[in-house]
């Protein structure tokens, strides 16, 4: 077996890991796997993996070689599929990051025509609201909003959707609906403490700006938490119109101040820093470009 065949054969237990698994998905048999990574072990002259009764863990070094043996098979890829032409299809497994409220509204409900484009290509969608590290955790595209802190990123906008201050019409009709921002300080709002608005909503209006510490008796960590709790009418939020899109239309969630702006909110396609964006993670970020941008969207959303 030659080096980048048994490079592919080791980052596939790693993200199986199982012998017996990589074995049955290479349709081979699990002594030429454990044969394979032995003699990548005994070439590199170090340990990659520890086998023990509960499992493989890979060591330090076989952290290492995999985040790079990855990378290698990836351009190779990339090689080929520029040999070919535009019209080769994607294959093997991208694995992309996302925020878990926006991908089940906006993303996962769409895959398959992805999957569909592309029959030979498995997703894996990591949901998690933190901003994590795509080399470490081995995420080949994230989709992020809001400012990027991390200025060192390889990133593209590619959405935009404006903020909202948002609540339903029962709780309107229980506590009145406000005029101005500065009657903020009598609702109950929600504040989502990560989130980029937080407890100071700023607003503008022409060349007026102000900005409103609110308050109220709910703080939450994560976005889906913002929306539950809107819903359930236990207050107002500022958040962006993707998080309740399908209310807005429907009547069931109200925006209000709406003479007033807050800040729109970007998304971005961010990939690994320092290595080639691979074909996959490109068409990716092209497919949900192409769905935030489709007919249904407000015009807000599209790219500016």
């Amino acid at each position: 077996m030659d080096r980048l065949a048994a490079m592919a054969v080791f980052v596939r237990v790693m993200e199986t890991g199982s012998f017996s698994e990589t074995a049955r998905q290479l349709q081979i048999g699990q002594p030429a796997v454990s044969k394979t990574v032995a003699q990548l072990e005994d070439r590199l002259g170090v340990r990659l993996l520890l086998r023990s009764t509960r499992g493989l863990a890979p060591t330090e070094a076989g952290e290492s070689f995999y985040h790079r043996a990855k990378r290698s098979i990836e351009e190779a890829d990339e090689a080929d599929l520029a040999a070919r032409g535009a019209g080769a299809s994607l294959s093997g497994r991208l694995r992309v990051g996302a925020a878990p409220t926006f991908a089940g509204l906006h993303v996962i409900p769409h895959l398959q025509t992805f999957l569909d484009a592309h029959p030979e290509l498995e997703l894996e969608v990591v949901l998690d609201d933190r901003q994590i590290d795509l080399v470490e955790e081995g995420i080949d595209i994230a989709l992020r909003m809001g400012e990027l802190a991390n200025s060192r990123l390889t990133a593209r906008r590619i959405a935009r959707a404006p903020r909202l201050v948002v609540g339903t019409p029962a709780y309107f009709a229980r506590a009145g609906e406000p005029r101005i921002p500065g009657e903020l300080i009598a609702h109950q709002c929600i504040v989502q403490t990560s989130g980029p608005a937080r407890d100071a909503w700023m607003f503008r209006k022409e060349s007026s700006e102000i900005s409103v510490r609110v308050t109220g008796r709910l703080r939450v960590s994560a976005a889906e938490g913002v929306r539950s709790a809107v819903l359930a009418g236990l207050g107002l939020a500022v958040a962006s119109e993707w998080m309740f899109s399908r209310e807005l239309a429907s009547g069931r969630v109200k925006a209000v101040l709406t003479d007033w702006t807050v800040a729109p909110i970007d998304l971005w396609a961010v990939f690994p820093a320092g290595r080639v964006v691979s074909a996959k993670a490109r068409a990716f970020a092209a497919f949900v470009e192409a769905q935030m941008a489709a007919p249904g969207k407000d015009s807000h959303s599209r790219q500016e």
